[in-house]
C-alpha cells in the first residue's frame, strides 16, 4: 500500500529531511572508520544544505527550532569528531550552521549553544590560542566560518547573551576572542572575499550591540585593524570594494561609540568640569558607564581617533569615485553626529569633506552635505575659510611638483572651495587678494617648470611666407589657437583645470577685479612674471564677457559700472597687445609668448567688434601678417589663426580678400618702415606674399616703396642675404607686372608685338615668278626709253651722295649686306619697305606708364649685383631678366640701351661656378636673344671668337662625359672640332660647300656616309652605307628621331649637372639662331655642336633649318638621321641615284 501525503507543509518538509538525517546520524554515531565514510557523509550534508536552503527560498515560515534542532542532532556528533574527518567535511557542516540560524534557531538559539558555536567557529579559522595549528584552513572555510559567525551574532545578538549576570563572562569571553578573530581577517587576510565577510561580522557584532560599554571595550582594535587596510601601503594593494566596505564600517563603528548623543553625558561632565558655577555634577546610574566611559577616556580616544583619521583621509586622492564617496559620507556623518566628542578632528574631516564636495550630493534633500552643516554649525565656516586661505596660499607650492595628479588636485580643491565659499557667501577681501597673487605665482611656477614640446605640429611652413600663400587661402580651417602655456600633452588635464579655475572662480565683477590688479602687474614686470599677469588678465577677461554675453542679449547694461569696468581693462588690455604687436622683433631671445598672447587678444578683440573692428586693421594688421616669416613656428600658427579670425569677424570671404582690402594700409606701414630703415626679414616677406595675392593691380602704387628698396639697397649693398630678400620683392613685383592686363605702354596702338624670329623664305610660284619676269622687261624698256631722250640738266641742287638723314641706314645696310645687293632693283618689295623703315626711325620715344617705368629701374639695377658672392642671388636675378624683357621689349628705344648696359655681366655669368647659375644664364641670354634680336648680333659674334665657342665645346664634352658614366677626357671623342674663326661644319667640308650654297651647284660625285641607326624597320636606315649623289635636293628625303639615344647614359644621365648645363646651353643657342643673326662661321660650329641631338630636339633643328636647310639635312645625313627614298621621277630631268653600298 502506498504512503499517504502529508497535507502539513512542515509534515512534508520533515518527510524530505528524514532520508537524509537519519543515514547521516548512523554514520556520525556507529562509524568506526570515519575517513572511510567521509565521502558518504559529504554527499548528505550537501544534500542537507540543499535541502534546508530551498524550503527557506521558498517558505521559510515553517522552519523553526524544534527542525533546527532535529538537523543539528547529527551535526553534534560529526562536530565531537571533527579532527577524524576531513576539512571539506567540516565545511559542509559550517556552510550548514549559517541557515540552521538563520532560519531555524533565529532568535531562540539557546545561549549555552550560541556561546559553543562561536568558540567553535573562532577555533576552527583563527586556531586554539598559544597552540599550533593542526591543519591548514582553506579560504572558502574560513569564508563560511565568517558567515556562520555573523548570522549567530545577528540572530541571536550579544545584548541577550550577556543579558544573564550568570554567563555574562563567559560570553564577553567567547565573544571578545570571536572579534579578535574577526579582526584578523580584516588585517591579516589578502583575500577580498575573507575580508568582505570578517568586515559583515563586524558590522553585525555594532549593529546588534547596544551596550556602549562594551563597544567602546572592542573600539581601540577595530579601529587600529580597520585603518590598516586603509592606509598606505596597503591601501594602494587593497580592491576598492573592500576599502569602501572599510570606510562604511569605520562610520558605522564610530557613530556608534562616539555620537553626541551616547556621548551626552560625558559632554556634560566636561562642561560642568570647566564651569563650577553651573550646577552639581550630573550622576549617571550606569555603574559601568561611569566606570569605564569617562572624560579622561573620550579625550584620550579622540586624540587616537584623529591620528588614526589622519592617515585613512589620504584617501581622498583616491582615484575610485565610490571611495571618495564612502570617505566622504564618513567625513560628513562625523562632523555631524560627533561634532562635539570629535572636535579636534573638525578641521582634517572639513578639509577633506571640501575635497570630496560633491555637485550632485548638494542637490541631494536625502543626504547631508558640508554646506547643510555650515548652516547649522557656524563654527564651520571659519574652518571652510581657513582652509581654503591655506589651499590658495599653498597652491605655488604645490605647482612646483613633478606630479601633475598633485597640480591637478590642488585646483580642484581651489575651485569646490571657492564655490562653496560662495555659495555660503564667504565674503573676505583677504581672499580675494590671496587668490589674485596665489593664481599668477602659480602660473609662473608651471611656466619655469614647464619643458617645451620637441615635436611641433604646427603647419609645415618653412618661415617663406612669400612662397606659402595658400595658408591664408580662401579656406580658413584653422580656427582655433595652440595653447602657450603648459602645451605639452601631458600637461594637457593641468592645462585645463587652470581655465576652469579661472573661468569660474568669483563673480564677474571679482574676475574684473583680479583682471584689473594683473593689469597693473604686467606693465611693472618683464620675462614670465609677465607673461603670466598677461595671460592671466587676458583669460579672466574672457570669462567676464562670456558671462556677461548671455545677459546682454536680453538687457543694455553698458551703462552699469561694472560693464564699464570691463571696457576700460580690455582696453587697457589691447592698447598693450598692439604695443606688443607693433615692436616685433625678429630676434629668438624675445619670448614668443608674450607675443603670441597679443595675437590672441587682437583676435578675441575682433571677435567682439565684428565688422566695426576694421579701422583698427590699420595698425594692427601688418604686424600680424609679419609673424607669418617668424623663426619660431608657434608664432606662425597663431598668425595664421588670428589671420583667419581677423578675416572672419570683420566679414572678409577669405584671407587673401582681407590683405587685398587692406593693401593701402600696409604698402604704408611697409614704406614707413622702409623710409626709416626699420626693415626685417619678415617684413620683405610680407611685402613679397602681399603683392602675389592684390597682383598687378598694386604695382603703380609700390614707387615709394620700391624707392626705399633701391635706398636700401645702396647703403646696405655689403649684406648678401638681405640684399637677397630684397630682390625677392623686387622679382615679385616683376612678376606681378608682366600679368598685368593693361598695356606697359599708354599708346598701345603704335605698340607692335616684338617677334624677332626667323622664317623660311617662301616659294613665289609660277605667278609670282611671271610677276618678277614682266616686272624686269618694264624696267628695261623704261631703261631703253630713258636712254634714247637726251636731256640736259642744271646744275645739282642737292649735295651727292646719301642724305645725312639715312647715313645711320646706310651704315647699317652696309654692315647687314657687306656685298652689296644686285638685285635690289629688281626686288619690288625694297623699294617699298624703304619709307617704312624711314618712318620707324623717326618714331619718338613713346608715353610709359608708371609700371614700366617701374619695372625699367629694376632691370637697370640687376646690373650693379649679378657679381654678388651669393649664388641664390645671382640665380634670381637672371631670373628676373627672363622675367621682365618680354615685358620691356615692345619700346625699343628704351629697351635696347638696358640690354646693352646689362650684356657685360650677364654673359659672363655662363662662366659661374655655380650649375644652376649658368643654367639661368642661358635662360636670361635666351629671353635677351628673343627680345632684343639682331641687336645682339655683333655682340654675340664678338663673344663667340672670345671664348664662347669654346664653352658650348666645353659643356657639350662635359656632358657627354658625365652620360657616359665618367668615360672621356675633357673633350668627348667625336666632338674635337676646332672651334676657330674660319671653322667649318664637318658635312661642309666634306661637301666642298657652304652652308648658304644651293644644292644644285654641287659637284655629283659620290659621297659614302656610314649609318649609325641600328633598327630596320620600315622608313630608317640599316647598318650600311648611303651612296649619295649631291645632285640630289635634300627636299627629296624626309627625317625622323632614332629609337635610341646615341651616348650610353650613366647612373644619372640627364640629370647630371652637365648635363643640364649643356641643355640649358642648346636651348640658348637654338634661341641665338631663332632670334639673332650670325654669320655662315658660327652656324657651321653652332651646327657641330648641337649634331647629336638634332634628330631628338625638334626646335633647334626647325631654328637651324629656317637659316640653311640643306645644312641641317647633309648633318643629319652624316649621322645617318634620314630616312632613304627613290629619286624622284619628271619628264625631262633626270636626278642623281642615291646607292646603299659598304662605309668608307
Amino acid at each position: 500500500m502506498a504512503p499517504t501525503q502529508p497535507s502539513n507543509p512542515r509534515a512534508a518538509f520533515l518527510q524530505k529531511l528524514k532520508p537524509v538525517c537519519v543515514p547521516l546520524s548512523q554514520l556520525a554515531i556507529r562509524s568506526t572508520d570515519k575517513a572511510a565514510s567521509a565521502k558518504e557523509v559529504l554527499g548528505l550534508l550537501d544534500t542537507l544544505v540543499e535541502i534546508w536552503t530551498a524550503q527557506a527560498s521558498s517558505d521559510a515560515s515553517i522552519l523553526d527550532d524544534k527542525l533546527a534542532d532535529y538537523v543539528f542532532f547529527p551535526i553534534t556528533y560529526l562536530l565531537r569528531s571533527q579532527d577524524q574527518y576531513p576539512v571539506r567535511v567540516i565545511e559542509a557542516t559550517i556552510r550548514l550552521l549559517g541557515p540552521l540560524v538563520q532560519y531555524g534557531w533565529k532568535a531562540n538559539m539557546p545561549q549555552k549553544l550560541a556561546q559553543q558555536l562561536l568558540v567553535f567557529l573562532s577555533f576552527t579559522i583563527g586556531g586554539i590560542p598559544d597552540q599550533p595549528k593542526k591543519r591548514e584552513v582553506p579560504e572558502e572555510t574560513i569564508i563560511e566560518g565568517y558567515r556562520a559567525i555573523a548570522a549567530i551574532i545577528t540572530a541571536t545578538g550579544p545584548s541577550t547573551l550577556i543579558s544573564s549576570s550568570s554567563a555574562e563572562g563567559q560570553t564577553i569571553s567567547a565573544l571578545s576572542h570571536s572579534v579578535s578573530v574577526v579582526l584578523d581577517g580584516i588585517s591579516a587576510s589578502f583575500t577580498p572575499l575573507i575580508q568582505l565577510e570578517a568586515l559583515q561580522c563586524l558590522r553585525a557584532v555594532f549593529t546588534s550591540i547596544s551596550d556602549n560599554a562594551i563597544l567602546a571595550k572592542f573600539l581601540p582594535g577595530t579601529v587600529s585593524a580597520l585603518t590598516k587596510p586603509l592606509s598606505p601601503p596597503l591601501q594602494q594593494k587593497t580592491q576598492a570594494r573592500v576599502l569602501v566596505s572599510c570606510l562604511e564600517v569605520l562610520n558605522l563603528v564610530l557613530v556608534s561609540v562616539l555620537a553626541d548623543i551616547k556621548m551626552r553625558a560625558i559632554l556634560n561632565k566636561t562642561d560642568n568640569a570647566t564651569k563650577p558655577e553651573a550646577g552639581p555634577q550630573v550622576e549617571i546610574d550606569d555603574t559601568r558607564l561611569r566606570v569605564e566611559l569617562t572624560p579622561a577616556w573620550l579625550k584620550a580616544t579622540a586624540a587616537q581617533i584623529k591620528i588614526a583619521l589622519s592617515s585613512v583621509l589620504k584617501l581622498r586622492n583616491h582615484e575610485s569615485e565610490n571611495v571618495q564617496s564612502a570617505l566622504d559620507r564618513l567625513c560628513v556623518n562625523l562632523l555631524d553626529e560627533c561634532h562635539l566628542s570629535l572636535a579636534d578632528c573638525e578641521s582634517i574631516l572639513v578639509e577633506s569633506a571640501m575635497m570630496l564636495e560633491d555637485e550632485e550630493r548638494q542637490s541631494s534633500t536625502i543626504q547631508t552635505s558640508l554646506r547643510d552643516l555650515a548652516s547649522i554649525y557656524p563654527k564651520l565656516g571659519d574652518s571652510i575659510k581657513s582652509t581654503l586661505y591655506s589651499w590658495i596660499t599653498g597652491l605655488p607650492r604645490l605647482m612646483q611638483s613633478g606630479e601633475e595628479r598633485i597640480k591637478q588636485i590642488a585646483i580642484r580643491n581651489i575651485l569646490r572651495g571657492t564655490k562653496l565659499a560662495a555659495a555660503l557667501n564667504i565674503d573676505s577681501s583677504t581672499l580675494d587678494d590671496s587668490l589674485g597673487n596665489s593664481l599668477r605665482d602659480s602660473i609662473v611656477e608651471l611656466i619655469r617648470n614647464s619643458k617645451p614640446s620637441k615635436v611641433t605640429d604646427y603647419i609645415g611652413t618653412d618661415g617663406d611666407i612669400s612662397s606659402n600663400t595658400d595658408l591664408v587661402g580662401s579656406h580658413m580651417a584653422i580656427s582655433t589657437y595652440r595653447p602657450v602655456i603648459l602645451n605639452s600633452e601631458g600637461q594637457k588635464t593641468t592645462r585645463e583645470e587652470i581655465n576652469t579655475l579661472i573661468t569660474n572662480v568669483g563673480s564677474s565683477t571679482q574676475q574684473a577685479e583680479l583682471a584689473t590688479a594683473m593689469l597693473g602687474y604686467l606693465r611693472d614686470s618683464d620675462g614670465v612674471d609677465q607673461i603670466a599677469s598677461y595671460w592671466l588678465a587676458f583669460e579672466l577677461l574672457k570669462s567676464t564677457f562670456a558671462q556677461s554675453s548671455d545677459l546682454d542679449e536680453l538687457f543694455d547694461l553698458s551703462s552699469l559700472e561694472e560693464s564699464r569696468s570691463q571696457q576700460q581693462a580690455f582696453q587697457e588690455l589691447y592698447d598693450f597687445s598692439a604695443s606688443v604687436l607693433s615692436s616685433h622683433s625678429d630676434s629668438l631671445d624675445n619670448d614668443w609668448r608674450l607675443e603670441a598672447i597679443a595675437l590672441e587678444v587682437t583676435a578675441f578683440a575682433a571677435s567682439r567688434l565684428k565688422a566695426d573692428f576694421r579701422p583698427e586693421l590699420i595698425d594692427v594688421l601688418y604686424p600680424v601678417t609679419t609673424f607669418l616669416g617668424s623663426q619660431v613656428p608657434q608664432l606662425r600658427g597663431h598668425a595664421i589663426t588670428t589671420l583667419n579670425k581677423l578675416a572672419s569677424s570683420c566679414g572678409y570671404e577669405s584671407v587673401s580678400a582681407l590683405i587685398v582690402d587692406n593693401a593701402d594700409y600696409m604698402v604704408n606701414s611697409i614704406s614707413l618702415r622702409l623710409n626709416t630703415f626699420d626693415i626685417s626679414p619678415a617684413s620683405t616677406k610680407v611685402l613679397t606674399m602681399m603683392v602675389r595675392l592684390t597682383g598687378p593691380k598694386l604695382i603703380p602704387f609700390l614707387d615709394d616703396v620700391v624707392a626705399a628698396i633701391f635706398a636700401a639697397l645702396d647703403n646696405y649693398h655689403g649684406y648678401p642675404i638681405f640684399v637677397e630678400s630684397l630682390f625677392s620683392v623686387l622679382s615679385e613685383v616683376v612678376t606681378q607686372g608682366v600679368k598685368s592686363d593693361m598695356l606697359l605702354l599708354e599708346d598701345s596702338s603704335v605698340s607692335k608685338p616684338v617677334d624677332h624670329k626667323k622664317r623660311k623664305p617662301g616659294s613665289l610660284g609660277i605667278k609670282g615668278i611671271l610677276a618678277i619676269l614682266e616686272q624686269r622687261a618694264e624696267r628695261s624698256e623704261r631703261s631703253t626709253n630713258e636712254a634714247k631722250q637726251d636731256v640736259t640738266q642744271s646744275h645739282p641742287t642737292k649735295p651727292r651722295g646719301p642724305e645725312k638723314g639715312n647715313e645711320a641706314e646706310s651704315l647699317l645696310n652696309s654692315l647687314l649686306f657687306p656685298g652689296g645687293n644686285d638685285d635690289k632693283d629688281d626686288d619690288e618689295g625694297a623699294g617699298e619697305k624703304k619709307p617704312e623703315e624711314e618712318q620707324a626711325v623717326d618714331t619718338p620715344d613713346l608715353p610709359k606708364t608708371p609700371t614700366y617705368s617701374l619695372l625699367s629701374r629694376v632691370l637697370t639695377l640687376t646690373q650693379h649685383y649679378l657679381t654678388s658672392p651669393t649664388p641664390t642671388l645671382r640665380k634670381s636675378l637672371l631670373d628676373l631678366v627672363s622675367t621682365v624683357s618680354p615685358a620691356l621689349a615692345p619700346d625699343e628705344n628704351a629697351f635696347l640701351p638696358l640690354v646693352n648696359t646689362i650684356w657685360p655681366v650677364a654673359i659672363a655669368r655662363l662662366h659661374d661656378p655655380e650649375p644652376f647659375v649658368a643654367v639661368a644664364a642661358c635662360r636670361a641670354l635666351a629671353a635677351l636673344s628673343a627680345t632684343a634680336g639682331d641687336f645682339l648680333s655683333s655682340r654675340f659674334k664678338t663673344e663667340w671668337g672670345g671664348g664662347l665657342g669654346n664653352w658650348f665645346a666645353k659643356a657639350r664634352a662635359e656632358a657627354l662625359k658625365a652620360r657616359r658614366g665618367g668615360g672621356g677626357g675633357g673633350t668627348a671623342k667625336g666632338s674635337g672640332t676646332d672651334f676657330g674663326r674660319n671653322g667649318a661644319s664637318a658635312a661642309s667640308r666634306m661637301l666642298g660647300l657652304r652652308p648658304g650654297a644651293s644644292g644644285d651647284s654641287a659637284s655629283s660625285a659620290g659621297i659614302v656616309i656610314p649609318s649609325r641607326v641600328a633598327q630596320p624597320e620600315e622608313g630608317t636606315l640599316t647598318q650600311a652605307s648611303v651612296s649619295l649623289s649631291v645632285a640630289a635636293s635634300p627636299s627629296a628625303l624626309s627625317y625622323s628621331s632614332p629609337s635610341s639615344s646615341s651616348s650610353s647614359f650613366g647612373a644619372l644621365g640627364r640629370f647630371t649637372q652637365a648635363s643640364q648645363v649643356w641643355e640649358a646651353a642648346v636651348g640658348l643657342l637654338g634661341a641665338i639662331v631663332t632670334c639673332v643673326r650670325v654669320d655662315d662661321d658660327m652656324f657651321d660650329e653652332i651646327l657641330d655642336l648641337v649634331g647629336d641631338v638634332l634628330a631628338e630636339n625638334d626646335a633647334i633643328r626647325e631654328a637651324l633649318e629656317a637659316v640653311n636647310a640643306d645644312a641641317v639635312w647633309l648633318a643629319l645625313y652624316a649621322q645617318g638621321r634620314v630616312e632613304w627614298k627613290a629619286e624622284p621621277v619628271v619628264e625631262g630631268v633626270v636626278f642623281a641615284r642615291m646607292e646603299v653600298g659598304a662605309a668608307a
